[in-house]
């Protein structure tokens, strides 16, 4: 659910480092970086990704002029382990923050904190939920604001404003839009359910679930508003054509099927990054990329030498040459989120192999999904036994121990290849891969995982909620490895 009003939490004025002066005059030359990251956003719910009933022409014209990312890949398709991921470049269970709502350790670089002591004024609006001890990565730190827009949105515009014009900035924006529960469906920009809503193969296609889409809809459409009127903030303040916009999200829609999952549908993530003065023309990259590497890319464009703590790699490269290769190998996770997990996956261009720890678990979404209205749907529809084999995959019990999909020919990742041995190389190699990342990186697979906090079938709190098991990782103090794994 978002976040209650008693969670405001103000740390900073708006004009608390005005007194913060540029240390040299090359600083006024940097770029500034404004990061948006949408709460729960699957890229197919995106204009520019193909969508043609959703409303968000000013996200479309970002990545109309600049560049647009096929392949970025969330760590984990959980919020905070995937923010955290983000925020040190390093993987979930790299940054002892694996679960969901576990705090980031104080010995972990953070770089906005390295912006910020290279001479950027930095701020952060909105969902902060990486832990207390991020709170020194901010010159300003305004989180919780749901009384000034669902995430601080009506306070974008005077942060822009107000801050310091003698720095360079780095603003890290993030909405509550669009995490349940729905509270945009009153704003200016509405879908019809029944004829502006797509409905994905996962799911019904009923009154309830279009009912349920729109609203979803309704939030990115007032998040794409948002932006829209920061945009035009910008170039008012003529400092449009050396500021970088990035558009990403930390995971996946809340519906069953996609939250949680290590599938495409789990782990792909929107990401657009827009700078005119830095990207002359407009493109698709196909490259494969992880989240942790967008850390080392703002920081190399910043001109700063990544911490030794971050394990991703900058991907500079490609925004002036965005046909070139980057990733062989991007790896995520799934961890407790709501409900006890473990799994692991390893994605090449070509293939896709996860492991889970615990098939003897379903794995029908976290409990915002699980307890929607379109889950409502499926669970009706289960009983009557009228799903397709993919809709009926959130309530296969046991599991499958691994999982192998060929994805250019199956772009649903529906068709379990995993014991055909036309392709038992490939299968042994990325098992190899796979384990091979998780010996260097100190991941492991603890006896003794946080189990559920509610009820799988209706959502009621279980007497163990708040009680926590091992973290994976932390018998290896894999928060204090830094080496990256296969690249």
């Amino acid at each position: 659910m978002k976040l209650p009003a008693h969670y405001i939490i103000v740390l900073a004025a708006l004009l608390a480092a005005s007194c913060h002066t540029a240390d040299t005059p090359e600083e006024a030359t940097r770029p500034n970086i404004v990061f948006i990251i949408g709460d729960d956003i699957s890229p197919e719910d995106i204009g520019a990704y193909g969508n043609r009933l959703v409303k968000t022409p000013y996200i479309n014209q970002l990545a109309a002029g600049g560049l647009k990312f096929n392949n970025m890949f969330v760590t984990a398709s959980s919020c905070s382990p995937s923010r955290s991921s983000i925020l040190t470049g390093r993987y979930p269970h790299n940054t002892g923050a694996a679960e969901l709502h576990t705090p980031l350790p104080g010995h972990l670089s953070y770089f906005p904190e390295q912006l910020k002591d290279a001479g950027y004024y930095t701020a952060l609006l909105g969902k902060w939920h990486e832990g207390p001890e991020t709170a020194r990565a901010y010159d300003t730190l305004i989180a919780g604001i749901q009384h000034n827009g669902p995430g601080g949105e009506k306070q974008w515009i005077n942060i822009l404003k107000g801050r310091p014009t003698d720095q360079p900035f780095f603003f890290w924006l993030s909405p509550f839009d669009a995490h349940r529960n729905w509270d945009a469906d009153s704003f200016h920009i509405t879908h019809d359910p029944a004829t502006e809503v797509w409905v994905p193969e996962t799911l019904v296609d009923d009154e309830a679930t279009r009912r349920d889409l729109a609203s979803y809809y309704n939030e990115i459409g007032r998040l794409d508003h948002h932006i829209g009127l920061l945009q035009e903030a910008l170039k008012e303040e003529g400092i449009d054509k050396n500021t970088i916009i990035i558009f990403t999200a930390d995971n996946a829609r809340a519906f069953p099927n996609s939250k949680t999952r290590l599938h495409d549908r789990g782990t792909k993530t929107p990401f657009i990054i827009y700078w005119p003065e830095g990207i002359k023309q407009s493109a698709i990259v196909e490259a494969l990329v992880s989240t942790i590497d967008i850390a080392p890319t703002l920081l190399h464009i910043a001109g700063i030498s990544p911490a030794e703590t971050i394990q991703g790699k900058s991907f500079d490269t490609l925004l002036h040459n965005p046909a070139a290769p980057f990733r062989n190998y991007v790896f995520a996770e799934h961890n407790w989120h709501d409900y006890e997990a473990y799994e692991r996956s390893v994605r090449t261009k070509d293939y896709l192999y996860i492991y889970n720890g615990r098939p003897q678990l379903d794995n029908g979404g976290p409990i915002d999904a699980n307890q929607s209205p379109a889950a409502q749907s499926l669970k009706k529809a289960h009983k009557e036994n009228r799903l397709t084999t993919l809709q009926k995959d959130i309530f296969t019990q046991p599991r499958q121990k691994e999982e192998f999909f060929v994805v250019a020919t199956d772009s649903l990742q529906a068709d379990n290849q995993i014991g055909n041995p036309t392709y038992a190389e490939q299968i042994q190699s990325l098992k190899d891969i796979l384990r091979r990342w998780q010996e260097e990186t100190g991941d492991t697979e603890p006896d003794n995982l946080t189990k559920d906090w509610y009820h799988r079938e209706t959502g009621a709190a279980l007497p163990r909620k708040d009680v926590r098991g091992e973290m994976p990782g932390s018998s290896k103090n894999a928060a204090s490895i830094h080496q990256p794994g296969p690249f």
